[in-house]
């Protein structure tokens, strides 16, 4: 299958859209580098099944982790399918992430907001069934070479 993306951007909008995303979308942009990023998503698609499609045809898988990502199902649903995509290996995609002002170990063990954010996960219970695939997503994640960004630039 050939690839339609050369880069997938996952992030917290609320964190990060606005700051450090936007500057990296405009960075790929000038180097031409085909990016999606959720604005791409166009107006009355199915929005669940574009990412999809963005994520499988996508070569190298960014994820952004900042503060609240774990706190969106909308990220962990992406991050999921992002790891499936790595183990299934087919295009031979990349999955780096980066730890935008959060420490990777919140990450990888989800302490910190991210502890917060899966207490609230478990007791909701349309994603109770969710949470053990999303832990071992966070942490299978966290355990690759990645950026580690604690800094506005």
């Amino acid at each position: 299958m050939a690839t339609r993306y050369d880069v997938f951007i996952s992030f917290r909008g609320e964190d990060t859209r606005n700051n450090f995303t936007s500057h990296l979308h405009s960075a790929l942009c000038r180097n031409d580098i085909n990016t999606f990023i959720d604005y791409r998503i166009p107006k009355g698609g199915a929005v669940w099944d574009e990412l999809v499609d963005a994520i499988r045809n996508s070569k190298l898988l960014i994820v952004i982790f900042s503060e609240n990502y774990a706190s969106s199902k909308w990220c962990l649903r992406e991050l999921v399918e992002i790891m499936e995509c790595k183990k299934k290996n087919e295009n031979n995609v990349i999955v780096i992430p980066v730890f935008y002002k959060i420490d990777p170990k919140n990450v990888r063990y989800q302490t910190g907001s991210y502890s917060t954010a899966f207490d609230k996960h478990e007791n909701r219970s349309s994603d109770r069934n969710h949470v053990p695939q999303w832990r071992t997503a966070l942490t299978e994640a966290a355990d690759f070479s990645g950026f580690h960004c604690d800094q506005h630039r």
